[in-house]
């Protein structure tokens, strides 16, 4: 582990917020409350009130500043952003251990609207993650038709694609075929 379990939770939340554009997967996966709720659910959002159409904006406009970070070609640009995101909410960080896990810090306020949420959490991974000297980790896919996100959390450093079993496989096989082709008599 590279970073505390919170951290890398709320790193893989903004990566799934981040692909839910329609630039990343072909679709709005934010079209609605609903969508929304399962989001949170699917994240195991704690202590979020219920979504509102409000929240559903303002998650929407935040997933374009997660984006922009991930697009930031140098550290003081990434600062810059994660600074905006994070200095546009009140956090409290306090300590928590629900769900079976040890003490970690939250940085929302108990009862943050699920944006204040996502905001203060997901920026603050971000804001480790540059401060450790690894913005490097955030990446877009090197499939040449896909642009979904991914945070490598790989020792070395070595994961290109958003999914090994998709664009990987697909991307490792069109190699296979390619090198065959070369291989092939005349």
């Amino acid at each position: 582990m590279i970073f505390t379990h919170d951290t890398e939770h709320a790193l893989g939340t903004v990566v799934d917020l981040v692909n839910s554009s329609p630039a990343a997967s072909g679709a709005e996966g934010l079209g609605d409350l609903i969508a929304l709720r399962a989001f949170v659910e699917r994240n195991r959002f704690s202590d979020v009130p219920e979504p509102t159409d409000g929240d559903l904006a303002r998650v929407r406009a935040l997933r374009t500043g997660f984006q922009a970070v991930f697009d930031a070609g140098d550290v003081p640009t990434a600062v810059d952003l994660i600074n905006g995101i994070v200095g546009g909410v009140r956090t409290t960080p306090h300590l928590t251990d629900h769900d079976g896990y040890d003490w970690h810090v939250h940085f929302f306020a108990p009862g943050a609207p699920v944006a204040e949420h996502l905001a203060a959490d997901g920026g603050m991974a971000l804001a480790y993650v540059v401060a450790s000297g690894e913005l490097d980790r955030l990446r877009t896919c090197e499939a040449p038709d896909c642009a979904r996100v991914l945070v490598d959390l790989s020792r070395n450093r070595c994961r290109r694609y958003c999914d090994s079993r998709t664009c990987g496989n697909r991307m490792h096989v069109a190699a296979y075929r390619a090198r065959q082709r070369e291989a092939a008599p005349g």
